[in-house]
């Protein structure tokens, strides 16, 4: 198969992966974003495993919520007040001691 961009496929060898989309070709490789969520590297050597797909079948990948992205999950907390801080003054002399 002739891979280019644009181009909807499936892997022969991986179907769970479901339909992907080339989104870019080189000489060595295609990055194809499946259907699954992942975006793949493909290299050349195997284009062969590539075959068309319909394009109507490719749905991409739904994004999450950021908060989940993130590792989030449940109500955000609230943000409690920090102590304000001492201002810093000049340090104390070398061999002194704080009175």
């Amino acid at each position: 198969m002739i891979v280019k961009r644009g181009s909807v496929v499936s892997h022969a060898m991986a179907q769970q992966w479901g339909i992907g989309k080339v989104v870019e070709v080189d000489d060595i490789r295609a990055t194809i974003r499946f259907s699954d969520g992942m975006v793949r590297k493909i290299i050349s050597s195997h284009f062969n495993d590539l075959h068309p797909a319909d394009p109507a079948s490719y749905h991409p990948p739904v994004k999450e919520q950021k908060a989940r992205e993130k590792g989030r999950t449940g109500t955000p907390r609230a943000k409690t007040p920090r102590a304000a801080k001492a201002p810093r003054g000049k340090k104390a002399a070398a061999g002194a001691t704080p009175q």
